[in-house]
């Protein structure tokens, strides 16, 4: 196994993890402090490894069909699971998440379709501006979950949750915008005419 797919695997079983520990610290409340530190190191970790694996494939010419399935599949994985628990804890709107889950349940089919067929789904602007703002909200719902475990008293706490809902409200936007992106992409694609055409 490559390296580049070995830190995709890795980010795809830290996910269960990420999730057992804003449970047990947050939704039972046993420590939601040392849990709030637990979820920064898990997060970053997580987010490094996403670089680090497209880099280290591109770069080092290690870019394998394997690679191009699980690495948008562990990041889906991800990144629904810390929506849910932002969603749990008040801070991120349910329709919101439910755009999120359309959109990338969507995304996967159309790369499954292209896969099949040897094509490849290119990154777009709008999916570029999608991830930004997917790590932005996931930035923003964690200081607030780290706000209330360790200064739930302070004045501008509830600014702050506003700003992070904000940002996942605009997190399902830029889902919806990327999704036209790389509808347009498949729609021009000779998979699209096969599969309307059968």
């Amino acid at each position: 196994m490559t390296l580049p797919n070995k830190l995709t695997i890795a980010r795809l079983w830290m996910t269960p993890v990420i999730f057992f520990v804003w449970y047990i610290s947050y939704h039972l409340n046993l420590s939601p402090r040392a849990g709030s530190l637990a979820l920064w190191v898990l997060f970053v970790f997580s987010e490094i490894t996403d670089v680090l694996d497209g880099y280290i494939a591109r770069s080092r010419n290690l870019v394998s069909d394997v690679g191009k399935v699980i690495d948008p599949f562990s990041d889906v994985f991800l990144r629904i699971t810390y929506f849910v628990f932002f969603l749990s804890e008040g801070l991120m709107p349910v329709w919101a998440l439910v755009i999120i889950i359309w959109r990338e349940l969507g995304i996967l089919l159309i790369r499954m379709l292209l896969i099949r067929e040897g094509e490849a789904l290119a990154a777009s602007r709008g999916g570029k501006a999608k991830a930004l703002f997917y790590f932005l909200s996931g930035v923003a719902g964690l200081l607030v979950l780290t706000l209330r475990a360790w200064r739930p008293d302070i004045s501008w706490i509830g600014t702050a949750e506003q700003v992070s809902t904000a940002l996942f409200i605009a997190a399902a936007a830029a889902a919806l915008v990327s999704f036209a992106d790389y509808w347009r992409h498949f729609a021009k694609s000779g998979t699209y005419r096969k599969f309307r055409d059968e």
